[in-house]
């Protein structure tokens, strides 16, 4: 790729997110001075740097309008993520809320990837404009910032369906065109906006302060997982802790799905509605088996054990990483379970992280296909889904992202033991870190945080964030020889 307007291209598309970034920083000033922290010039300062980087970007490469180049959105989604990142630390370190720039990176990338996992122990202490920073960052990141800005700059000259695919490479891509991509990214944006607004203000009406309300609203319809508590959701009342079930149910749900729901599109439901049905099918046998586990094994009450073992299995599944009890103290098989369920992970086209259910669906089916085709070699029985037949490319692509995912998880793994972290933490960070969980096992679960991990297992951790933000092939393509070369 020797096309330096392509480069030129890729400098003011990043000039458009950071200056987008530049303005939501900005926004952090008003809790600042609402509630006098002594970080207001601190703010200021941030906000105004990364909106002169990024109108410098956007005004000195306003006339490269096009990338010709469809591998470049790969690359740009990828420094998209480490730009935001990086700008995304500045106030953490300017208003002192950590000195270590590896914690600080470690926080922001948990942020702008939607992952929840946090080095501060003492959330509760932080700044009010640092907390509202660290919601934002997830609300921005959780419905994915390039998204954002296709649906808002339309006339960006960036292919859209190029970087849709790249950056959401989770969501049912099959058959969209540019202009289509375009119509679904508006859909998706209007729902995310609604969800934001509708569940403020039911959690308002359950006697929740708008301070408390906007961030966690924000952080978990985004799946995201940061409160401004350090218990996370624990001390919040019963109601809310349902409200807040219920956003993050619907932020794992395909956000397509949803605005089809609402304006009542049953035709064009039918076509999706496999993945709704097993993604509600895994949400209440694992809620049963959860709930019934902490009944009778762990000895909770029912309506404690609903609560618990609801809220925290959901807050699994869709990877919002939401702790309302400490789940490393439960029953082993319970604990594993909430794993699993973060490793698998909610719709494709939703916030949440993992695998999603439509691969695992998919994987489910055409492992059974294949077991029949040993009973009946002459069978002719594809793998379906919505009732049509799923071609074999999309199938190997499935087993090819299976297989990257665990590599990759093993690979985490190893190099936090490398690292001086012992192994039922390695795994759980790994599996939190890469699925976008946060929470892991150990002191790392639960109620606890990163905080004790070295600086090396750090930026291991913050490497698997953005791998698993990105689905591991949009980075790891870019490794590629043939990548950088026509």
């Amino acid at each position: 790729m020797r096309n330096a307007s392509d480069w030129k291209a890729l400098l003011r598309f990043l000039g458009v997110i950071l200056m987008a970034e530049g303005g939501l920083m900005g926004l952090c000033v008003v809790p600042a001075i609402h509630f006098a922290d002594g970080t207001l010039w601190h703010i200021v300062a941030c906000s105004a740097a990364t909106l002169s980087v990024g109108g410098g970007l956007y005004y000195a490469f306003r006339n490269e309008l096009e990338i010709k180049d469809r591998r470049m959105s790969y690359l740009l989604v990828t420094v998209l993520w480490l730009t935001l990142s990086a700008f995304a630390t500045l106030p953490f370190l300017a208003t002192g809320s950590t000195r270590s720039l590896t914690a600080a990176w470690f926080e922001a990338m948990s942020g702008v990837t939607s992952c929840g996992a946090t080095v501060f122990a003492d959330v509760a202490s932080l700044p009010a404009s640092v907390l509202l920073w660290r919601s934002m960052t997830q609300w921005f990141g959780g419905f994915g910032v390039v998204l954002l800005v296709l649906a808002l700059t339309p006339r960006l000259g960036i292919n859209k369906y190029s970087l849709y695919t790249a950056e959401a490479s989770g969501a049912d891509n099959t058959g969209k065109t540019s202009v289509r991509t375009t119509v679904t990214v508006r859909r998706t944006l209007a729902v995310y906006l609604s969800l934001t607004v509708v569940f403020i203000i039911l959690l308002m009406l359950s006697g929740m302060q708008m301070w408390d309300a906007v961030n966690l609203t924000f952080t978990n319809i985004s799946s995201g997982g940061f409160s401004v508590n350090s218990d996370s959701i624990a001390s919040l009342t019963h109601t809310q802790q349902y409200l807040l079930a219920g956003a993050m149910l619907l932020s794992g749900v395909n956000f397509t799905l949803l605005f089809m729901l609402v304006t009542l599109r049953w035709r064009q439901i039918r076509h999706k509605v496999d993945q709704l049905t097993f993604y509600l099918i895994i949400c209440a046998l694992a809620s049963a088996f959860v709930v019934l586990a902490l009944h009778y094994h762990s000895g909770y009450c029912w309506s404690d054990a609903l609560r618990l073992g609801t809220v925290q299995t959901l807050s699994a599944l869709t990877t919002t990483g939401s702790v309302v009890g400490d789940y490393t103290q439960w029953w082993t098989p319970v604990v594993f379970l909430l794993l699993m369920l973060g490793i698998c992970g909610g719709m494709a086209g939703s916030t949440s992280g993992g695998l999603k259910v439509m691969r695992v669906l998919i994987l489910w089916r055409n492992a059974r296909g294949i077991l029949r085709k040993r009973l009946h070699p002459n069978a002719v029985d594809p793998v379906r889904l919505n009732g049509r037949p799923v071609s074999g490319h999309i199938i190997n692509n499935v087993l090819v992202i299976f297989m990257v995912f665990g590599a990759t998880l093993m690979f985490g793994v190893m190099m936090l033991m490398l690292s001086g972290v012992n192994a039922t933490e390695a795994i759980g960070a790994s599996v939190g870190c890469l699925t976008g969980y946060g929470p892991g096992l150990g002191a790392s679960g639960g109620f606890g945080c990163y905080a004790h991990f070295t600086a090396s297992a750090l930026w291991v951790c913050s490497l698997l964030m953005l791998l698993g933000r990105l689905e591991c092939m949009t980075v790891i393509i870019l490794f590629l020889h043939r990548f950088w070369h026509r």
